[in-house]
């Protein structure tokens, strides 16, 4: 059996009973150099620090041991943190979990905010450009002393500087503090002393918080799925929790964006031949904050990708082959959605919607607009959809 036990910057004094016994008992205690060197000496068992790379330490664990294997852990180790990660390799009848309260719980509680309304990010792993947002508040978990200022940069250059920024360090021990500022204070003047145990409190300013992103909120050269279009493609898409997205001749990359903000866990892969294009999905997938993995033309760049659940073809119809390799690519019960606004791309879909089936639709808006001194209404360009299961 491991055993996970979770600490907190106050050491063996914030543990509870239950969780100083087990600490007591131990044979072989694992954890990092600062978890360990919160014990006392009522803990005698040998202190181990994980190796570097973790991985193969925490597979191997069991291995040739009857006794039971303690782990230290910072805070809830559920939460992100090597709980999860262990009962992912051991199965949940091999690993007990003894949290102690979180870094997040603390940190809310300093800042009087709800913790169900507020959102957890890590960047223990992960780039600074994940935790950009439009709008509300999160709790970032940082990877050291340095991803403060990493993560005031990334929003003060997306148009995020005025966002309430707090730095909270050594959380529930005799050193904890709080520093209070905005984004672009902290980006342009960051203080020195930040502690390597540190989390953000950030609430994002201004709040552009909406359930369908304007188009002019993307950066584009004119290729992009326009809004009242993007909508009615989302809904064909039908993006599920964990599905990947293969977003083929991308061009802005609207819709992998919305794609990815519809679900945390949603993730996609954009196709575009034009370097200045594949550019500005980059910039689009960072100010909103999602991972996009930007290839290039397709088909070539398939090669290699990860397997997507769903593909979106939104341009390079008339491309010889690209559909049937996009068909050829798409696994069993795997979803295809393309738009069409042209007649020759338009006739591709038709004959697919013969060969194949599926469901073929026409989309036409209209807008009013000054007529005179009247209103008429000015169509836009018709889009017809083709969408099938394979």
């Amino acid at each position: 059996m491991i055993v996970v036990v979770g600490i907190g910057a106050d050491g063996m004094a914030g543990l509870s009973a239950t969780s100083r016994y087990e600490l007591q008992r131990a044979t072989v205690i694992y954890g990092s150099k600062r978890q360990l060197d919160l014990l006392d000496d009522t803990v005698v068992a040998p202190r181990r620090e994980w190796p570097s790379p973790m991985l193969p330490a925490l597979q191997s664990l069991l291995d040739g041991s009857a006794k039971d294997i303690h782990v230290l852990a910072s805070g809830d180790p559920l939460l992100h943190g090597i709980g999860g990660t262990l009962i992912r390799l051991h199965g949940p009848d091999r690993v007990t979990v003894l949290p102690h309260v979180s870094a997040v719980t603390l940190a809310c509680a300093r800042m009087g905010w709800n913790v169900h309304d507020t959102e957890v990010i890590s960047l223990v792993t992960a780039p600074p450009r994940i935790a950009v947002r439009r709008g509300g508040q999160a709790i970032v978990l940082s990877s050291g002393r340095s991803t403060p200022t990493a993560l005031a940069e990334v929003l003060d250059a997306y148009g995020r500087g005025d966002s309430e920024f707090s730095v909270l360090e050594q959380l529930g021990g005799p050193g904890e503090r709080r520093r209070d500022g905005s984004a672009r204070e902290w980006a342009s003047a960051a203080p020195p002393d930040v502690d390597d145990l540190n989390v953000i409190a950030v609430r994002y300013v201004p709040d552009e918080r909406t359930s369908s992103v304007p188009d002019d909120a993307f950066v584009h050269d004119g290729q992009i799925t326009k809004h009242r279009i993007r909508a009615v493609t989302l809904a064909a898409l039908a993006p599920r929790p964990g599905e990947r997205l293969w977003d083929v001749g991308a061009g802005s990359g609207s819709i992998a964006v919305e794609w990815c903000r519809s679900w945390r866990t949603c993730t996609a892969v954009a196709f575009e031949r034009d370097e200045r294009r594949r550019g500005n999905i980059a910039f689009n997938a960072a100010a909103f904050g999602v991972e996009i993995a930007v290839r290039r033309e397709a088909p070539q760049a398939f090669d290699g990708a990860p397997e997507p659940s769903v593909i979106f073809l939104g341009g390079g119809l008339t491309q010889p082959g690209l559909l049937d390799a996009c068909l050829d690519k798409l696994p069993a019960n795997g979803r295809l959605v393309a738009n069409a606004v042209t007649a020759e791309s338009e006739a591709v879909l038709v004959q697919s919607y013969s060969r194949f089936g599926g469901q073929l639709r026409r989309f036409q808006h209209y807008r009013g607009e000054p007529l005179g001194g009247f209103t008429g209404w000015r169509p836009q360009l018709p889009v017809t959809q083709w969408a099938v299961t394979k």
